[in-house]
């Protein structure tokens, strides 16, 4: 074919470069980069900070061959398209494409494109455009400042902490907040409580549909009433014996509930995490596949999703009219709302431009390409497209009952207990979706009650005073700090996986139990630099970093300078921090004994993670695998069942017992507290919600006790 008629286009990975291929035809050349071909160099700043923070690029050693293959493919083509990601990190991409291969002669167009669809790639390059320098300059900025931090304090914390450590800008504000919470949690002084429950039916009803209600307040009195000890609730429960019981007012409201908007960036990682148990790495993992395309049978490569990194909740007028009729038509008019439901993002910075993540196509059901998809690819796949249709149905409607009870207590003071309750008149959309809820949050929704009317008389089966206490604050789990960092407006949609998939492997952070805790070495890290480095370590100051960063990406402010106010005051406290740091040592403590020479080993991290090491180093040098209780015993020898991981590639994660090799029982799944209901067996962890038993056939739910420690 003649140069003059052959266009190039770049993408970043070969699944894309086949899906839009097929789509563009034989007229264009669809090379892959592989993601970003320059960066700042390793191993030195690689920033010219007083030559107005001049970066210093390199070609990747990596894509040198990629660079090498662009330059030859160019001398076929009349023309050069940059398909990259749309987004500041794709558009930097091109941008670094340009300057390395070097287009001097070719015209080179920008083309951008948030779904991979052949009707959304064909309008792309209808309309191509330059390359956006507001958005290659807000890259810029964001990674220069974090290589002029990073660079910096890394080699500080070296001497003053451990060796091998690193801090990041953003990365060490989430260490914080987790550091914060546990303090929170550590410091916590639980407060005594007492409730009062009766359990109640309508006097003379038979058969008796018992309900409960609590005790709300004393009439006369304002406010709920606050029951602090055993003796004032023994008075109370002493007050009522004999009472009697009728109902002073029955209350019916209607209430409605709209659905949650389709999927941005952070409430899909929330909710993968809530209902997949998936954590925010793997949910980007899987949803770029699910963006870039998969073979579908004779349809060939096909996107599934919009693009997943977006913080916006706008969905194109096109997909609304397609989402309706297929509402109209699988659930019927009743389940369709007149007029589209459009959301409004609050998130600060939300760019209104881009797009939810939503299926590309709703007629494209999860049940129709499950034979072509991974399990997790699947169960990620049907998520955005239930939340997505369920965003665009009618509310659900509740009929809310609230039932007042006067008691007259014998000393003449009247006791008001209330009863709530609701039933769903219709489902709306939870006849498809339910949103999935954090593990502290509380249930909404309460029993149905019986049929009742003004000044019905009610019979008490039963008094059951209950004593409580204050409870701290959660652990945060990926679903909530991610929350939390979203509503702080620190990090933006492409961050939230790295943070956390960063923190846990520099072992500032560890999962226990599917919550977030801080190490030892964590605590002391983020100690050190909130003394020395307040402004870096305080989430508001993060927050407006990445105002004055979206700022720039609008062209409202120029990025050397938004750099130059940063890095002065960071330089001088970096001056200080260099001569009034202390030196910490950590050593964080264990119950564990040096088998060689008797003294307490404790936990050290290195270059591999966290291990074990004998605390009387160097005179004894014995170390090994920092092992991972589960608090089960090992059903054949008594001994620790801990988590490990197998050899091979990175390895699976598996369950054996800590005697090994004396002992080699192993298990697969994970341990649960609880014995076999049956057997008395060791109960493994079947999915979220089912546990089997390794000894009998039993197979069955997972206990009380165990589903609420995890969240199941």
């Amino acid at each position: 074919m003649p140069r003059g008629e052959k266009r190039l286009v770049v993408v970043e990975s070969p699944a894309k470069a086949r899906t839009v291929g097929r789509f563009l035809g034989g007229n264009y050349l669809v090379k892959a980069s592989l993601g970003h071909v320059r960066d700042l160099p390793k191993g030195k700043l690689g920033v010219e900070i007083t030559d107005g923070f001049t970066p210093e690029y390199a070609v990747l050693k990596e894509k040198q061959s990629v660079i090498s293959d662009l330059k030859k493919s160019s001398r076929e083509v009349a023309s050069v398209y940059l398909a990259t990601d749309p987004d500041r990190e794709g558009e930097a991409i091109s941008w670094h494409l340009k300057e390395a291969v070097g287009w001097k002669t070719l015209p080179v167009h920008r083309v951008v494109f948030h779904e991979i669809t052949q009707g959304a790639i064909q309008e792309a390059f209808r309309n191509p455009r330059d390359i956006d320098m507001r958005l290659v300059n807000a890259q810029q900025a964001r990674r220069i400042l974090d290589r002029l931090v990073g660079y910096q304090l890394s080699p500080l914390l070296w001497r003053k902490v451990q060796r091998g450590l690193s801090a990041g800008r953003v990365q060490s504000v989430a260490v914080r907040l987790v550091v914060d919470r546990e303090r929170a949690i550590r410091e916590f002084v639980p407060v005594e409580y007492w409730s009062i429950e009766a359990t109640l039916a309508k006097h003379g009803q038979q058969p008796p549909q018992p309900f409960v209600a609590a005790l709300y307040s004393i009439r006369g009195q304002k406010g709920k009433l606050r029951i602090s000890d055993d003796s004032q609730a023994s008075t109370i429960v002493a007050d009522l014996e004999g009472a009697s019981y009728r109902v002073q007012e029955v209350s019916h409201k209607e209430v409605r509930r709209r659905p949650a908007p389709p999927f941005i960036t952070s409430t899909l990682q929330q909710e993968a995490w809530r209902k997949l148990r998936m954590p925010a790495r793997r949910t980007m993992a899987i949803a770029q596949q699910l963006y870039e395309g998969l073979p579908l049978g004779a349809e060939g490569d096909v996107g599934l999703i919009t693009y997943m990194r977006t913080d916006s909740t706008h969905v194109a007028a096109s997909a609304l009219r397609e989402t309706q009729a297929y509402i109209r038509q699988r659930f019927g008019e009743p389940y369709t709302p007149k007029i589209p439901r459009q959301y409004t993002k609050k998130v600060k910075g939300a760019q209104e431009a881009h797009e939810a993540i939503r299926p590309t196509a709703i007629a494209r059901e999860p049940s129709a390409v499950r034979p072509h998809l991974s399990l997790e690819q699947y169960r990620l796949y049907e998520l955005v497209w239930s939340r997505m249709v369920a965003s665009q149905m009618s509310d659900a409607v509740l009929d809310a009952t609230q039932v007042d009870v006067d008691v007259p207590g014998r000393s003449g003071t009247i006791y008001l207990f209330r009863a709530s309750g609701s039933v769903l008149r219709f489902p709306g959309f939870l006849a498809l979706y339910r949103e999935g809820r954090d593990e502290d949050k509380e249930e909404e929704d309460g029993a149905p009650l019986p049929e009742l009317a003004k000044s019905d008389a009610l019979d008490c089966l039963g008094l059951k005073p209950e004593q409580h206490f204050t409870q701290p604050p959660s652990r945060y789990t990926e679903a909530t700090l991610i929350k939390a960092l979203e509503e702080r407006g620190i990090g933006r949609p492409s961050t939230y996986a790295p943070i956390l998939a960063t923190i846990v492997e520099r072992s500032y952070i560890i999962r226990e139990r599917g919550r977030l805790a801080p190490t030892a070495l964590g605590e002391v890290v983020s100690d050190q630099l909130s003394a020395h480095f307040p402004e870096i370590m305080d989430p508001d100051f993060t927050a407006q970093m990445e105002e004055h960063l979206d700022e720039i990406a609008r062209g409202e402010r120029q990025w050397v300078p938004v750099l130059k106010e940063f890095y002065g005051p960071f330089s001088q406290a970096l001056a200080l921090a260099q001569e009034q740091m202390p030196r910490v040592r950590v050593e964080e403590p264990t119950d564990e004994v040096c088998e060689q020479c008797g003294r307490p080993m404790v936990v050290k991290t290195g270059r591999f993670g966290r291990f074990l090491s004998c605390s009387g180093f160097p005179e004894c040098r014995n170390s090994r695998p920092l092992l991972q209780k589960t608090g089960v015993a090992c059903p054949r020898c008594g001994g620790d069942l801990v988590q490990r991981r197998g050899k091979k590639g990175k390895g699976r994660t598996f369950y054996g017992c800590s005697n090994y090799p004396t002992c080699d029982f192993a298990v697969g799944q994970r341990p649960l507290l609880d014995p076999c209901p049956q057997c008395g067996g060791l109960l493994v962890a079947l999915g979220r919600g089912a546990a089997r038993c390794t000894q009998c056939a039993f197979r069955g739910p997972v206990p009380e006790r165990e589903a609420v420690e995890t969240g199941a």
